[in-house]
C-alpha cells in the first residue's frame, strides 16, 4: 500500500491543474471532500447547480476512519443514489450485545431496527473510503460538479456578497471568489483556523487503541462490547465486523501513556491474542491511538460560510455520531442552500440550518457525553453506579436500558425547529412536525416501493386520497388508508402531511385548507417573518 505524507493511500487520483486566469469564480466552494462534503456536493449537483469542491490531498485515503453507517445516513445515501453499492459491499447488522468480565452471555442486547419493514437496515458496517468512492462515482457523473484535487484553502476573506479564499496548488496559487462556503474539512479545519473561529466543550482524559486487523476467523456480525474483560481488567473493549475480513477491534488504554509505543505491533498484538485467541490468524491493517473531544462551534453559520461535519462538531466514536452527524448536516444544507441559489427561498432559511444542525450536535454530543461517562467514570461514586447497574442488568430487565455502550446513532428530532408549523389537530400517534418520516412499504396504483424512495428531493403533500385544497405545483401522494405507511403517519382519510426535500415533516392536518398548507409551505421554505 503506498503512503503519501505518513497517510496510506486507497486510491491515486492526479492533482487538477489551477486556473487558466489568477481569479476564479464560483456559486457555491465546498473545502473538504471526505464523506460530509461529497454528499454535500452531490446533494447540490443533482439539483442542477454547480459545485467546485477543493481537497488539499489528490487522493483517497485508506487509514481508519468511520466504519459504522446508521438507518437515517442509509436513508440519506439512498435518496443520493449511492446506497445500493454501500449495501452491497457493506456489513449488515442490527444486533448490539453488551459483555461484563468473562460471561459468555452477555448481560444485555438491543435491535438497531426495532420498527420492522424498512428498505433500508439499522446500520451497516464499511470502511469510509468506499463510502468516499461511491460518493465521488456519483459527482463524477454530473457536469456540474467540479472536483479539484490538490488544491488547499491557504486564507479566508469573508465579505458582505461572498467569501474568497486564496488556493495553493500543486502547480500554483490563485484566489476563488464564491457566494457560499461550506467547510467539511475535518477537525483541524483550515477554514476555522483562518477565521479565527474555536470550539468549546469538553476533553476527555483517556485513550483508546484501534486495531484494524484482517482474518478469516468467522463470527456474528454484531456489535460486541466488553466491561472490564479478562483480556482487558479494569477497562473495555469492542469488536465491529467490516467488508474484506476487516475487523475494528478497540481497546480502552487509560490517560497515562505512551501514545507512541502504545501503536507498536509488539504492544499491540498481546491485545489481540488475548481477546481473539492464540490460534487464531491475523494482519495489521491499521494501528492507532485517539483521545476523543465532546465539542462544537457556537454558531456554524459566519455570514456567507457554513461549517458542517467534523469541521463544526466532534464526539466520542462510541455511538457512532461523527460521520452520521455530519451527513444529518449535509442532508439539512442542502435542500436549503438549493432554495436559496435558484432564488426560491432568502437568505435567512440558512439560519434555520445553524438552529436544527446545532440541534443535532447537541443531542450527539449530550449522547455521546453521557456513554463515555458511563464507559470511563472518573470517581468512586460514578464507578459504582455503573458496575450497579451492570450487575441488576444481568437479572433484571428494567436495568438494561441503563447499560450505556455507546447509544447509536439515530435520527434526531428538531422538537423547535423554526420551520415547523405546530398542530392545531388533536393527534394520536404519527409523525409530528420536526421529527423524520419512518419508512413503510408502499402499495399504490403506481407500483409497490417504499415511503421514502418515493418522496425525492421536493416538497410532498401525504394524503389519504385527493387534497383539492393543495397548492398547485405541490406533489401528492395519496397512501391506502389501510396501508402501513398511513399507519405509521396516523394518517386518515381526509388527513394530510406535509413532508420537507430532507423527509422531516413540516405540518400535518386532520382536515386541511388551502391557506394553512400555503402558509406551512411559506414557513418550511424559510419565509423571514416565520424565522424571525
Amino acid at each position: 500500500m503506498a503512503n503519501v505524507a505518513g497517510i496510506p493511500v486507497y486510491k491515486e487520483i492526479v492533482a487538477t491543474p489551477v486556473p487558466a486566469l489568477p481569479r476564479d469564480e464560483a456559486r457555491v466552494v465546498i473545502v473538504g471532500a471526505g464523506p460530509v462534503g461529497l454528499a454535500l456536493a452531490l446533494d447540490l449537483g443533482r439539483q442542477g447547480l454547480p459545485v467546485t469542491v477543493l481537497n488539499r490531498l489528490d487522493f483517497v485515503a485508506h487509514c481508519s476512519k468511520a466504519i459504522c453507517f446508521s438507518k437515517r445516513s442509509l436513508d440519506i445515501l439512498d435518496r443520493l443514489g449511492v446506497c445500493d453499492a454501500a449495501i452491497e459491499k457493506g456489513v449488515t447488522w442490527n444486533v448490539g450485545k453488551v459483555f461484563r468480565g468473562a460471561a459468555a452471555e452477555p448481560v444485555y442486547q438491543f435491535d438497531m431496527l426495532p420498527v420492522k419493514d424498512q428498505k433500508r437496515p439499522g446500520f451497516i458496517n464499511i470502511q469510509q473510503y468506499y463510502i468516499e468512492d461511491y460518493l465521488l462515482d456519483g459527482c463524477r457523473a454530473l457536469p456540474n460538479v467540479d472536483i479539484r484535487w490538490g488544491h488547499a484553502v491557504t486564507e479566508v476573506t469573508p465579505l458582505n456578497d461572498g467569501v474568497e479564499l486564496a488556493i495553493r496548488a500543486t502547480d500554483g496559487d490563485y484566489r476563488l471568489a464564491a457566494e457560499w462556503v461550506v467547510a467539511c474539512d475535518g477537525a483541524r479545519s483550515t477554514v476555522r483556523e483562518r477565521m479565527g473561529l474555536d470550539f468549546e466543550g469538553r476533553v476527555f482524559e483517556d485513550n483508546f487503541l484501534i486495531a484494524d486487523i484482517r482474518m478469516t476467523h468467522e463470527m456474528p456480525p454484531e456489535r460486541w462490547f466488553w466491561f472490564d474483560p479478562p483480556f482487558n481488567p479494569g477497562r473495555s473493549a469492542l469488536m465491529h465486523k467490516q467488508p474484506d475480513d476487516v475487523w475494528r477491534l478497540d481497546f480502552q488504554l487509560g490517560w497515562n501513556i505512551d501514545r507512541e509505543a502504545a501503536t507498536r505491533p509488539e504492544n499491540v498484538e498481546p491485545f489481540i491474542r488475548a481477546m481473539l485467541g492464540e490460534e487464531v490468524e491475523f494482519e495489521r491493517e491499521w494501528y492507532s491511538v485517539y483521545t476523543f473531544q465532546c465539542r462544537r462551534m457556537a454558531r456554524f453559520k459566519h455570514g456567507r460560510v457554513v461549517f458542517a461535519g467534523d469541521a463544526a462538531h466532534l464526539v466520542s466514536p462510541f455511538g457512532a455520531r461523527g460521520c452520521n452527524g455530519g451527513f444529518a448536516d449535509a442532508d439539512n444544507l442542502g435542500w436549503k442552500l438549493g432554495l436559496v441559489l435558484r432564488g426560491e427561498a432568502n437568505e435567512a432559511l440558512i439560519e434555520s440550518y445553524d438552529h436544527e444542525a446545532i440541534a443535532t450536535a447537541d443531542e450527539n454530543i449530550l449522547n455521546s457525553t453521557r456513554s463515555t461517562d458511563f464507559l470511563t467514570p472518573k470517581s468512586t461514586a460514578s464507578r459504582a453506579l455503573r458496575d450497579a447497574v451492570l450487575e441488576l442488568a444481568a437479572e433484571h430487565a428494567f436495568a438494561r436500558p441503563f447499560v450505556n455502550s455507546g447509544r447509536l446513532s439515530t435520527a434526531v428530532a428538531y422538537a423547535a425547529s423554526p420551520l415547523s408549523t405546530p398542530d392545531e389537530d388533536a393527534w394520536e400517534g404519527g409523525v409530528p412536525p420536526g421529527h423524520p418520516v419512518l419508512d413503510a412499504p408502499l402499495n399504490t396504483p403506481s407500483g409497490d416501493g417504499w415511503l421514502l424512495e418515493t418522496l425525492g428531493n421536493d416538497f410532498v403533500l401525504l394524503t389519504c386520497g385527493d387534497c383539492p385544497a393543495a397548492p398547485a405545483g405541490l406533489r401528492q401522494i395519496a397512501l391506502p388508508p389501510e396501508g402501513l405507511a398511513a399507519q405509521r403517519l396516523a394518517l386518515s382519510p381526509g388527513g394530510a402531511v406535509l413532508v420537507r426535500p430532507d423527509h422531516y415533516v413540516a405540518a400535518r392536518w386532520q382536515n386541511p385548507t388551502a391557506p394553512a398548507i400555503a402558509a406551512a409551505l411559506g414557513r418550511a421554505k424559510g419565509e423571514t417573518r416565520c424565522l424571525n
